[in-house]
């Protein structure tokens, strides 16, 4: 075990090219600036060597991996890289009896890297516990799953979380570009590689450093000149008209917005899958869903903005691939929804008569007296409380004396917002007339 990321180092072209480009320092680790730039805690604790016991938690392709191989090649300490899917409790247990061995004989402290640490339930994570609570040792654990259900809480406890977020396209083609000019890469083939090719690489290879170097290890063998459809035969991908900052993302994404509200759940199914293939975020996605909630069925479907929220904290906890589904049907509800936008269009006209009108007087009765001169100056006087009132529906004017009787809010006939449409007119009769 503790020789893995010693032949990690070697530059053997047996071994493939993610291996190979494996990060040797701080310095070449691509993305995560979030954690690794100067001055972050991260960075400060690896480069001091005073890591204390933590869990990397990211998708694959992330880096969790490369930072144990650089904390190998920095650390003071024994390192040991254990793999929970390929290793056993038994190996653990002489991995923890040689690590107390170390520290009581040597002074040694061991550094335990244990990849893959949710592949262990969480009786077999036990194993761990009495070791890290002893000194005996540092445990750095890496998962793509959410630690808070699949490490053990009290191990968790004990540790440092470090959420790693998936590589964005620029330091993917950083990645590829240095794969193509490194002598341990493919720097020796001298390939030539198109920029729309690197480019189409790092845009689908959905955040994952491996994705991108095996596709670009597959171009590398089948030409000598990368092109785009290189590039598109080695991920098994073609590139889809669709550019994320360019004309066609927004005529998409009007498109799917468009198809909701005609009450369209096929062409809406249709336009969310060209963004997912062509690989949006679907975050982004998620967010127009959640305005659309609001803006296009409103209170017709209260429900809709709970499920387009629900369909958020999907998305953000599960990701992609799986996240289509939960996507799918919040499109699909909210496809088929009644739709009202008239709480979009009360707070558009609300907003155009404060524009017009401009700050108009606070009724007095509506005022707060927290003073005997505001009490004097008969703020608060008249006021109504609205449930001493059997409808809890207070006879008074709430708007400014200038803009009695006017409305900005009118319900559709349709869905729920027609029982709110036929109290609203009923509240609105008893209404005081102006003064």
């Amino acid at each position: 075990m503790d020789d893995l990321f010693n032949q990690a180092t070697q530059t053997s072209s047996s071994r493939p090219l993610a291996e190979r480009m494996r990060p040797r320092g701080l310095d070449e680790v691509v993305g995560q600036q979030h954690l690794l730039a100067p001055g972050k805690l991260l960075r400060r604790l690896i480069a001091s060597d005073q890591l204390g016991s933590l869990i990397l938690w990211g998708p694959p392709g992330t880096g969790k991996t490369s930072l144990g191989q650089v904390i190998a090649n920095t650390t003071r300490c024994r390192f040991v890289f254990f793999s929970a899917v390929l290793g056993s409790i038994k190996e653990v247990r002489e991995i923890l009896t040689e690590a107390k061995n170390q520290q009581a004989y040597h002074g040694r402290r061991t550094l335990l890297f244990v990849d893959e640490i949710h592949r262990f339930n969480k009786a077999q994570q036990d194993a761990f516990l009495p070791a890290v609570e002893k000194g005996n040792i540092t445990l750095i654990g890496a998962t793509t799953e959410n630690p808070s259900f699949e490490v053990n809480s009290a191990l968790l406890s004990r540790s440092r979380v470090f959420v790693l977020e998936p590589l964005s396209p620029e330091d993917l083609r950083q990645l590829l570009q240095r794969a193509l000019n490194e002598e341990r890469g493919l720097g020796a083939l001298q390939l030539k590689a198109d920029n729309d090719a690197l480019d189409f690489l790092a845009e689908q290879a959905g955040g994952d450093a491996r994705i991108a170097l095996g596709a670009l290890e597959v171009a590398a063998a089948t030409a000598e000149h990368i092109n785009l459809v290189a590039a598109q035969e080695a991920l098994q991908k073609k590139a889809l008209r669709y550019d994320k900052g360019a004309e066609e993302h927004y005529n998409v994404i009007s498109a799917f917005i468009k198809s909701m509200r005609s009450s369209d759940p096929d062409a809406a199914l249709y336009w969310l899958a060209r963004m997912l293939e062509a690989g949006e975020d679907p975050l982004f996605i998620v967010r127009r869903m959640v305005v659309f909630a609001s803006e296009d069925i409103g209170n017709a479907d209260p429900r809709a903005l709970q499920l387009a929220m629900a369909v958020q904290q999907a998305v953000h906890f599960v990701g992609l691939p799986e996240a289509r589904i939960n996507l799918a049907q919040g499109v699909t509800y909210l496809a088929t929804a009644p739709k009202s936008n008239a709480s979009y269009l009360g707070i558009k006209q609300a907003q155009a008569e404060v524009r017009a009108s401009g700050a108009l007087p606070v009724p007095k009765s509506l005022r707060n007296a927290p003073t005997r001169l505001m009490k004097e100056l008969d703020y608060g006087k008249g006021y109504a409380y609205a449930h001493d009132d059997a409808a809890a529906a207070a006879q008074q004017q709430h708007l400014p004396e200038a803009l009695h009787g006017r409305s900005f809010y009118t319900p559709v006939a349709a869905g729920y917002e027609k029982n709110i449409r036929e109290r609203l007119a009923w509240l609105r009769s008893l209404a005081p007339p102006p003064k």
